[in-house]
């Protein structure tokens, strides 16, 4: 689905001006990145986006890469810092994602890029999700966000795939606002981050 002209210009004039006005905002939350995890800042990693391309997502750092005695990361919640869980638990840890809106490869709302690794995972109907370009906040983050089953969010993807609409992107923008300062629906039940997707043979 190739995206309508008026989502486009919504999401160029939106993060523009996010980005011009909270410049001051995202400049000293790197330097805060930088003092309590160092170098580099943002967090880069490759994400499928429409039609499954893959593009860069960017963040800022909420982990340090610390490792055990055999060279494996850490968990989540180790690597965890307290001025990463600050940020997640504002949002402001996405904040650099504007910069993807800005370049077309994300937009404001749309289903949440994931790992590269699950594009071979999915069955037919989720591969739906990448109908669209993917986005900042969606349909399923205004409706549970991690505190979700991977079944439900791939449902509420789809759902916003068919049901797309100018005012309904407008009703999410509007939601994700209220819940971010909420602080809902952050982490899973048993996680400080969702865990990683895996099929079953019975999902298949």
């Amino acid at each position: 689905m190739k995206m309508p002209l008026a989502k486009r210009i919504l999401d160029l004039t939106v993060s523009l001006s996010l980005l011009v006005l909270l410049a001051p905002v995202m400049a000293l939350i790197a330097s805060l990145v930088a003092a309590t995890m160092g170098f580099p800042v943002f967090f880069r990693q490759q994400r499928p986006g429409h039609n499954g391309r893959p593009f860069h997502v960017l963040k800022f750092r909420t982990m340090l890469d610390s490792r055990s005695a055999g060279g494996e990361p850490l968990s989540d919640e180790m690597r965890m810092t307290k001025t990463g869980s600050l940020l997640r638990s504002l949002s402001l840890d996405e904040l650099p994602q504007l910069i993807n809106v800005l370049r077309g490869e994300m937009s404001l709302v749309g289903p949440r890029p994931l790992l590269m690794q699950y594009l071979e995972l999915y069955n037919s109907e989720e591969k739906r999700r990448h109908d669209v370009v993917p986005g900042m906040t969606g349909w399923a983050q205004i409706n549970g966000r991690n505190a979700i089953s991977w079944k439900e969010r791939f449902a509420l993807d789809v759902w916003y795939v068919d049901n797309w609409s100018f005012m309904l992107d407008l009703k999410i923008l509007k939601r994700t606002v209220a819940i971010v300062f909420q602080r809902r629906g952050i982490t899973s039940r048993n996680s400080v981050t969702m865990p990683p997707f895996e099929r079953s043979a019975k999902d298949s």
